[in-house]
Order: C-alpha cells, then sequence, then structure tokens
C-alpha cells in the first residue's frame, strides 16, 4: 500500500508540475497578447510614446510579431524617430516574406513606400546635423543619397532649405546653366558602366528546353551599365531629342522615382536611347554573362535562392512606380562585374530576336540572335514575377512594341 501510494503522489506531483508549466506558458503567451492589444489601443489613440514603449515590451516577448513591429514603426514614425521606424517596417516585411503568408495590416507595396521615406527622412535630419558642423561634404553626400531614393512632396520644403546651404561648386553650376545634353550626357552615363573582358563563360542551364545545352561561349570585351536606366536619363534623353514620352510619363517623372528604372518603353524606344548615348543594347549572350559570370552560377549572386536582400521581386501590385527600388538598392544582390538589379526590379530588353532553339544551333563565339523573329528577348525577371525568372539562364520572349510596366533596359558598349 505504501508502494502504490507513492506512486500516486509522485504521479500527482509530476501532472501538478506540467500543468503548473503549461498554466505558465499560456500566461506568458496570454501576457505578451495583452500588451500587443494595448500597445494597439494606445496608438489608435495617438498615445504614441505610451503605445511605443507597450509595443517594446510586447516584442522582448514575442519577437517575431509582424503586426507588433508594424504599429512599433508607426508609433517611431509619428514621434520622428525615423531610425526606429525604418528598422521595424523592414522587419516586419522581412517576418512576414519569410513566413510565407501575409500577415501585414498593409499592403507590401505600400510598406515598403513608408520603409523608403523613413529612410529619406533620417538622411535628412542627418544632412542636417553634418551642416551644423560644418561637415558639408558629408551633408551633401546624405542629400544626394535622399534624393536618390525619392523626396516626397512633405519632404521638398526641407530637403530644399538644406540643399541651399551647401555649397554648389563652380564646375557644377556652370554645366546646369548652361543646360548641356548630347554628347556630355553620354559621358556622364559612361561612367557609370562596368568592364567585362574576354573570354568564355558557361552559358545555359538544365531546367528549361530552350536554355540548353549548357556550353562555353565565347565574347568579346564589352561595358555595360552598371544600373538600369532611370527615369531621370530617360527625362534628360527625351529633353533633348523631344522623342514621344512613353506612357504614364506623368506618373513616373516625379521626383520620388527619379532613381528608380524607366519602364513602359519598347524595345525600339530603348535602342533610340542607348544610340543617342552612344551606345547600343546588349546581346543576349553579353547580358547573360555580365549577370552571371564565368563559373556558370544560378543567380548574380551565387547559387543561394533570392530573399529580399537579393532582388525586387514578387510584389503583385504596381502601385504607381513605388512596386520598383531605386537602382543599386540591393548590394547583396550585384553580380560578378558590379552590375546591379540584374534580377528583378525591371525586365531588360536585349538586342536578340528569340529563337526557342538558337541556344542549340547559334555558334559558340559572339552569337546574336536570328536576322528576323516576331518576338525580342527581355531578361532578368521583375518586380512582379516569382524567384523562378530571376535566374541568369532564364529566356522570355516580348513583342518588340509592347510598352509595359515590367519592361526597361540598360546599354551596352564596345571598347
Amino acid at each position: 500500500m505504501s508502494g502504490t501510494l507513492l506512486r500516486i503522489v509522485v504521479v500527482t506531483c509530476i501532472v501538478g508540475l506540467g500543468m503548473s508549466g503549461q498554466t505558465t506558458i499560456a500566461q506568458a503567451a496570454r501576457a505578451g497578447d495583452k500588451e500587443w492589444a494595448k500597445g494597439e489601443d494606445l496608438l489608435k489613440s495617438k498615445q504614441y510614446g505610451e503605445a511605443r514603449a507597450m509595443l517594446e515590451a510586447g516584442l522582448s516577448k514575442d519577437p517575431s510579431n509582424v503586426q507588433g513591429h508594424f504599429n512599433l514603426a508607426e508609433a517611431c514614425r509619428a514621434l520622428e524617430d525615423w531610425t526606429c521606424a525604418e528598422e521595424h517596417y523592414d522587419s516586419a516585411l522581412q517576418l512576414d516574406a519569410e513566413s510565407g503568408m501575409s500577415s501585414l495590416p498593409k499592403t507590401k507595396a505600400k510598406v515598403w513606400r513608408l520603409r523608403e521615406e523613413m529612410k529619406v527622412w533620417r538622411l535628412l535630419n542627418e544632412a542636417k546635423r553634418l551642416l551644423a558642423s560644418g561637415k558639408t561634404k558629408q551633408a551633401e553626400k546624405a542629400l544626394r543619397s535622399a534624393q536618390e531614393l525619392g523626396i516626397t512632396h512633405e519632404q521638398q520644403t526641407l530637403f530644399q532649405q538644406l540643399q541651399a546651404k551647401v555649397p554648389r561648386s563652380r564646375s557644377a553650376a556652370s554645366k546646369h546653366e548652361s543646360g548641356s545634353t548630347g554628347g556630355s550626357q553620354a559621358d556622364s552615363l559612361d561612367a557609370e558602366m562596368v568592364f567585362v573582358p574576354a573570354g568564355k563563360f558557361m552559358r545555359g542551364s538544365i531546367l528549361a528546353d530552350d536554355e540548353q545545352p549548357v556550353r562555353q561561349i565565347s565574347l568579346n570585351a564589352f561595358y555595360i551599365d552598371k544600373y538600369e536606366v532611370t527615369v531621370g536619363q530617360y527625362a534628360r534623353y527625351l529633353e533633348a531629342t523631344d522623342m514621344e514620352e512613353p506612357p504614364d510619363w506623368n506618373i513616373m517623372n516625379q521626383p520620388q522615382h527619379q532613381r528608380r528604372p524607366v519602364v513602359n518603353v519598347s524595345w525600339e524606344d530603348a535602342v533610340n536611347y542607348c544610340k543617342w548615348a552612344g551606345k547600343r543594347l546588349p546581346t543576349e549572350a553579353e547580358w547573360e554573362k555580365a549577370a552571371r559570370g564565368t563559373d556558370g552560377r544560378i543567380y548574380p549572386w551565387g547559387n543561394e535562392a533570392p530573399t529580399r536582400l537579393h532582388a525586387n521581386y514578387g510584389r503583385k501590385e504596381w502601385d504607381d512606380h513605388f512596386a520598383l527600388t531605386p537602382v543599386g538598392s540591393f548590394e547583396a544582390g550585384k553580380s560578378p562585374y558590379g552590375a546591379y538589379d540584374m534580377a528583378g526590379n525591371a525586365w531588360e530588353w536585349v538586342f536578340d530576336w528569340y529563337d526557342h532553339d538558337f541556344y542549340k544551333n547559334g555558334p559558340e563565339k559572339n552569337p546574336i540572335g536570328p536576322a528576323k523573329g516576331t518576338e525580342k528577348v527581355v531578361r532578368g525577371g521583375s518586380w512582379l514575377y516569382v524567384a523562378d525568372f530571376l535566374r541568369s539562364a532564364h529566356r522570355f520572349n516580348a513583342q518588340p512594341a509592347n510598352r509595359h510596366f515590367g519592361y526597361g533596359f540598360r546599354c551596352a558598349k564596345t571598347p
């Protein structure tokens, strides 16, 4: 009897401990939920300081809460703590992407816009602090970075006030006042090219029939634009040439979009721009080598699966050009030669006509597509498409007259 009684007591204690542990966990979870809910209520009532404190307490217990990060970013934005807001908008986006099931209270495109806006506010305040300290060169750099990300209407007054305090160099002022275009524009654009040396590279893949066979292709040396052609660059071209504006140009050609890729351009539009700049469109083979280098990697950055740190893709909502990111935003995604955005952001027109069997039948040295066809090649995927389209070997074809909000380009040049 005593042995049986002892076993009953032990089992009872173990069960009691288990129930107690479960109760503690449940209470902790409820406590975290209570703090998130209280923080959200404070945020709605515009008690931003109290909301921030409560949401930070919730975050310490549940650091993977997407809604919590978003709400904390909103509180920080209201308090004009731009660094905090940027950090937590970014965390909300990353955690949301990792979960595979969107739980953001706003669309991803709008949260991306908010995060970029916080970056600009941070840079403007940094420029203000640097100017007060007499560090004009650093302030000028911060203002330039802010302008590249895109100045909103609300930020424009502060930006102009700060820029007025930065001494302008005589050469820059005279160039601006003279309104020089044409050759000088081409010279400035050449400075933004990367060099791809002559030699062989592994072209193609086994993942699609029109990408086979995988084999070595030999190319002469060439230059290719470091970035996709931007709205700002295209605006200067239109001003100099009086060429036809692409559709929705009034939406694209805004201060906040000047460093985003120009889109809505046809193949012929791209050819004409490159000619004006003293360049040309890259061939399909040149584009692929510039994107992936010589080692047969899958993506410009290597063989690692794409993340939001590598490229702008899979966003699924246009949102008036905010779907695109400023060129050069993805340091982790650049190619072996230093070219940015060769995966995602905008599809890029290349020179060649599309031929499904060209990789099988084309020459192994300096290949150029067939002499005629019905569709041109675009490469690199875009802000809209899923990760598989980001592969450097992926081939896509489009009607050359298409002016689509996913189609842009970059130029190349023979040394």
